[in-house]
C-alpha cells in the first residue's frame, strides 16, 4: 500500500506500534542480558532516572532544559533577525550577493566548536558567549537558505507584478517575500536543529548548567543513564518546538493549509 493514500491517524497508529516494538525489544534484550545495562540502561531505568532527575532530590533536569532551551532560542532568533533581512537582499540583488559570497564561503564551513575558544576570549563563558556560539554557529546556515529561496522565486512573478504597477517595495512584500517564505521557514527549521548542536557543543566545554553540562558531568561519573536522560530530553525538547514551529508557519502561510491537510 502506498504511504500516501495512509490518513493522519493511520500514520499515528503505525507509528506509535513501531516505537512500541522497538522499546519493548530494547527493554527485553537488556532484562534477558543480552545487552550491558552499564553501557545500554533498559528504558524503565532511564525513564526511572529521569523522574529522580526531575522531581528527586536533584531536580535539575527543568532548569536545564530551561537553560538550554533559552540559549538556543536567543541566538537562533538573533541569527534570524540578521540573516533572513540579508538574505532576501543577496537573493533579490546581483550586487549585494557578488560582495557578501566570499564572505559567507568563508564562515560557513566553520563548526560551532571552531568559535568556543575565539568566544572564550571575547566573551568569557557567561551567557553572553552560550548565545554568540549559537549565532555563529546558525548565521551563516540561516543565510543561506533565505538566499537560495529567494533566488528561488519565479521571475514571471515579479515581471507580473511590475508590469501591473507594482512598486519595488510592494513587489518584495507582496510577490517576493510570500514566494519564498515558505523555502525560508523550512530551512529555518533545519537551522533550529543546527542550533542545538552549538548549544551542547558550547555547554560541554564551558558551563554549569544546560543539557549538554548535565551530559558531560554525567560521563565524567559513568552515569549512562544521565546521559541518555540528556539526550531523550534534547529530543523531546526540539520535538515540542517543532511543534510550536509548524504551529507559527501555519499562521503565516494561510495559503498553504489547504494543501497541508491533504
Amino acid at each position: 500500500m502506498d504511504n500516501r493514500e495512509l490518513g493522519l491517524w493511520q500514520t499515528t497508529v503505525i507509528g506509535a506500534l513501531g516505537l512500541l516494538v522497538f522499546v519493548g525489544s530494547w527493554e527485553a534484550l537488556v532484562r534477558l542480558g543480552v545487552i550491558d545495562p552499564y553501557f545500554l540502561p533498559a528504558p524503565s531505568d532511564i525513564l526511572r532516572r529521569m523522574l529522580q532527575m526531575a522531581t528527586g532530590p536533584e531536580a535539575v533536569l527543568a532548569h536545564d532544559i530551561k537553560m538550554s532551551a533559552t540559549r538556543v532560542l536567543t541566538g537562533f532568533a538573533l541569527s534570524a533577525l540578521v540573516g533572513v533581512p540579508l538574505g532576501l537582499a543577496m537573493g533579490m540583488s546581483h550586487w549585494v550577493r557578488a560582495a557578501l559570497n566570499p564572505v559567507v564561503s568563508i564562515i560557513r564551513p566553520l563548526p560551532a566548536l571552531s568559535w568556543i575558544p575565539l568566544s572564550m576570549l571575547w566573551l568569557g563563558i557567561d551567557e553572553q558567549q552560550k548565545y554568540a556560539i549559537v549565532f555563529m554557529g546558525s548565521f551563516a546556515s540561516v543565510l543561506v537558505y533565505t538566499t537560495d529561496a529567494t533566488v528561488r522565486v519565479d521571475e514571471i512573478l515579479i515581471i507580473a507584478a511590475r508590469n501591473l504597477g507594482a512598486s519595488r517595495l510592494q513587489t518584495i512584500r507582496h510577490v517576493m517575500l510570500p514566494a519564498a517564505l515558505p523555502n525560508i521557514l523550512s530551512g529555518l527549521k533545519v537551522v533550529l536543529a543546527i542550533a542545538w548542536t552549538c548549544v551542547i557543543s558550547a555547554e560541554m566545554v564551558g558551563a554549569n548548567s544546560g543539557l549538554g553540562f548535565r551530559i558531560w558531568t554525567a560521563k565524567e561519573w559513568s552515569d549512562t543513564g544521565q546521559v541518555l536522560v540528556g539526550m531523550l530530553s534534547i529530543s523531546l525538547t526540539v520535538l515540542i518546538l517543532d511543534i510550536l514551529f509548524r504551529w507559527i508557519e501555519h499562521i503565516l502561510l494561510p495559503w498553504q493549509r489547504g494543501a497541508t491537510r491533504s
